[in-house]
């Protein structure tokens, strides 16, 4: 992978970039800070896409720091509108990962003459029951001043069979200290806008070809909302892996060739 560039862009949106080619915008999922454009969210978003910076340049774009607060996902989306038109000036493809998809489809809703083409990984048009009570603990225990508790209760929902969970648990523990900023209002007012999210009544006003890559087992969403956000969708497919949980599909290079092949003129 070519070496990062890092920055903000207009709105105070921090990013990472790589690679070389047309842009590809990768909306990131929940993360602790949403200031440090060098925070480990971003290198790692990174490196999951790292095989499409040989044809893209793609750019891992946080949410803007200092969210007002009662912020909604649609606000956000509003930021990277602003961003993305002062940057690129056309439209651009745009892939949204987990809660970075709730933004995404807001984005592509009310902004379509950004979107060229829309991916959706990890992510529906709105959370199962199981993801909200899994986001609701980790803002819980992270407004407690707990941030070890606050992760290490999100790996029961990131991934499905008991190893994962295992390990998933012992690193967000040993590494909630370092993901949660003193001030962890960013991501409580992220959790809270995406508590109340669905994007159903919006998703026909997509009008960007769109990609939705999910999990059977992923514990934030379920198959049945997968297919729904596909068919409501007016130009949506949807790739369902059948053994894969939320952080698998995430991550997952059959998903990246997979965006790489629904990406290529």
């Amino acid at each position: 992978m070519t070496p990062a560039r890092e920055g903000t862009l207009a709105g105070g949106l921090p990013y990472r970039a790589a690679g070389t080619g047309p842009p590809v915008i990768v909306l990131p999922g929940i993360s602790g800070d949403n200031a440090d454009p060098t925070g480990g969210d971003r290198r790692s978003q990174l490196r999951a896409f790292r095989a499409l910076t040989g044809q893209f340049t793609v750019y891992v774009i946080n949410r803007r720091p200092g969210l007002a607060a009662g912020a909604t996902i649609r606000d956000m989306a509003d930021d990277y509108a602003y961003a993305l038109t002062r940057e690129f000036g056309e439209p651009v493809a745009v892939i949204g990962v987990s809660t970075g998809g709730s933004v995404a489809q807001m984005l592509a809703a009310d902004h379509p003459h950004l979107v060229s083409r829309l991916v959706l990984v990890a992510s529906a048009h709105r959370l199962a029951e199981r993801g909200r009570r899994a986001q609701r603990a980790l803002a819980r225990h992270a407004e407690a001043g707990r941030p070890r508790r606050a992760w290490a209760s999100m790996a029961p929902a990131l991934a499905h069979r008991a190893p994962g969970r295992w390990g998933f648990t012992a690193l967000l523990w040993l590494l909630g200290a370092r993901m949660t900023p003193a001030d962890p209002a960013d991501l409580l007012i992220t959790i809270a806008a995406e508590d109340g999210f669905d994007a159903w009544p919006d998703l026909p006003r997509i009008t960007a070809p769109t990609l939705i890559v999910g999990g059977a087992r992923d514990g934030f969403y379920s198959p049945q909302l997968f297919r729904e956000t596909a068919d409501r969708i007016p130009d949506g497919r949807l790739l369902l892996h059948r053994r894969k949980g939320h952080a698998g599909t995430s991550a997952g290079a059959a998903t990246v060739r997979e965006i790489r092949r629904f990406l290529t003129p």
